[in-house]
């Protein structure tokens, strides 16, 4: 490359990180196969990988926005096919850039520069978990430092090293507004950062964090004027369609700018954590940190004496042996501190959280058994839900055992306000037709069940506000608790063959297909019918209590 090639070069990949239009084009035309080889060289460049990925999820929504104008707006076969493959496209490069930032992530040395704990802490902190915290905290408490393991940039000494940093620096006022406003006000202010005007201080440090939080509450929110905008062109002929049409568009652009700056939300918090890091495992700090977990080590040592010697033994037999022992064996504390619980090593992978196992009915076990404190009268019916990809459009459907059934639609941030709403709906329905009967709702999502369960304990709708983000549901929620005294509402495994389960299952997917206009009304007809003879009743659904 010749010098004036690597000016070039250069000046394409700076236009390219200042330029979000520019960037967005190059990666489109890149896709499409018609990009010049000095551009397609220029994308190659590391530093616009996490950019490339923000481009690439605002086309994304775009593309979909256009499939689903084109399905609404009755266009050519030809014109449909054409947009849903660009949109094809455009998914498969969105997840090939969200790969390679992945990859390139997995590559930065950052947070290999920090030198490994010695084996013999490690074994112990894993072996025992509780009395190393506990000797640390009491190493922190007595050097007046704020309690948390020194795990840069999670813990709370971390986040207190980095503060000490930053102390001197004086906050704008406008950053001083997002940091202390509360959680409402501050998604309004993402709405606006999309709708109206970039917020040039979301990406400040003090925020950040805050930002790439709540940036998925935002992104519902414009899922949710999709899901209004399409309603409302359902609502009109196909001749009176244009201006509902340019609703939606807009509804589209929307949530694609908060798509994007989700994402871009997300790439400043990596950063920001990276310079923690450094930060952190740099003088003073590192050394402050090696000191604590050294005298931790000493106070666990001293509290507990017969395990720190079966550490001591063990990895003095391991290291003796082990091919890592020249890297300070970087791998082998959890195998040792199996060893030391005389269990099987636990298969935790970096960063990722433990599953929670999830029970099994055996097969000759009564579906029922969870039902068996039940009195006779008691009304016992399943609800299921359904959610699309591209709006916040839902739709619900539940079943009981003697035979009534229901199904409806909403709107729902989540597959678990989604569920809620089913849960809620079929209650109230049944309540309605039983006078005083008990109602119990199974469902097998188990964060509609602690949600709904949590509001009826406490009787406070606010109690399931975390999962229930939109009016609708939390106007189902305030109606419901009224009624907590005779509701109850328990944990189904799902997709085991329940007769109710896969019924309020079809229904739901068919109230989904019927709100967004996916299913004429007539095959929706046929369709219910056929859903009501596999469950072997001839009781037609109740009304929809939503």
């Amino acid at each position: 490359m010749t010098i004036t090639e690597h000016t070039e070069h250069t000046e394409l990949i700076r236009r390219f990180a200042d330029d979000f239009t520019a960037l967005q084009e190059a990666v489109l035309a890149r896709m499409n196969g018609i990009c010049a080889p000095e551009v397609a060289a220029a994308l190659e460049h590391a530093s616009l990988t996490g950019p490339i990925a923000v481009a690439l999820a605002h086309a994304d929504v775009l593309a979909r926005g256009a499939v689903r104008r084109a399905e609404l707006s009755a266009q050519l076969p030809e014109r449909l096919r054409a947009l849903r493959a660009r949109a094809r496209r455009v998914r498969r490069a969105r997840s090939q850039a969200e790969a390679r930032y992945k990859e390139q992530r997995a590559r930065r040395p950052a947070r290999r520069s920090r030198p490994a704990d010695t084996l013999e802490l490690r074994v112990a902190r894993t072996a025992s978990p509780a009395a190393f915290a506990e000797a640390l905290r009491q190493e922190l408490r007595d050097r007046e430092l704020p309690d948390g393991t020194p795990q840069a940039p999670e813990s709370d000494l971390g986040q207190w090293a980095w503060n000490r940093q930053t102390a001197g620096d004086e906050l704008p006022a406008p950053v001083r507004e997002l940091r202390d406003c509360d959680d409402d006000a501050f998604v309004r202010a993402l709405l606006r950062d999309a709708r109206e005007e970039e917020n040039p201080y979301l990406p400040h440090d003090a925020v950040a964090e805050r930002w790439s939080r709540h940036a998925r509450a935002a992104l519902a929110w414009g899922r949710y004027a999709i899901g209004r905008a399409e309603r409302e062109v359902l609502a009109c002929s196909l001749s009176a369609r244009r201006t509902r049409l340019d609703a939606l568009d807009d509804a589209y652009q929307d949530t694609a700018v908060l798509a994007a700056r989700s994402r871009e939300a997300l790439l400043r918090v990596v950063d920001l954590h990276d310079r923690m890091w450094i930060s952190v495992n740099t003088e003073p700090f590192a050394e402050l940190i090696a000191q604590c977990r050294a005298a931790a080590l000493a106070r666990f040592a001293d509290a507990e004496p017969e395990v720190w010697h079966s550490v001591c033994e063990l990895t003095v037999r391991h290291q003796a042996h082990c091919s890592e022992r020249a890297d300070g064996c970087p791998h082998c504390h959890r195998a040792l501190a199996a060893v030391l619980a005389d269990a099987p090593p636990a298969d935790t992978g970096e960063g990722g959280d433990d599953e929670h196992p999830t029970a099994t009915v055996p097969a000759d076990e009564d579906r029922y058994a969870l039902l068996a404190d039940l009195t006779d009268t008691a009304v016992v019916a399943v609800a299921d839900a359904a959610v699309g990809d591209e709006s916040a459009l839902c739709g619900y459907g539940w079943a009981a055992e003697d035979g009534t059934t229901g199904h409806g639609d909403s709107l729902a941030s989540s597959s678990g306000e989604a569920e809620v709403i089913g849960v809620c709906a079929a209650a109230l329905s049944l309540l309605e037709h039983h006078e005083d009967a008990p109602v119990v709702l199974l469902c097998d999502s188990t964060e509609a069940v602690d949600a709904v369960d949590a509001a009826l304990r406490s009787a406070d709708p606010a109690a399931a506000h975390r999962t229930l983000l939109f009016p609708e549901s939390r106007q189902l929620m305030d109606r419901l608790v009224r009624h907590r005294h005779r509701v109850q509402v328990r944990w189904l495994k799902g997709h085991i063959g329940h007769d109710l389960n896969e019924t309020a299952d079809a229904f739901a997917r068919l109230a989904l297909r019927r709100v967004s206009g996916r299913i004429p009304s007539a095959a929706a007809r046929k369709e219910e019918a056929r859903i009501l003879r596999s469950l072997g009743s001839g009781a037609g659904p109740l009304p929809v209590a939503a």
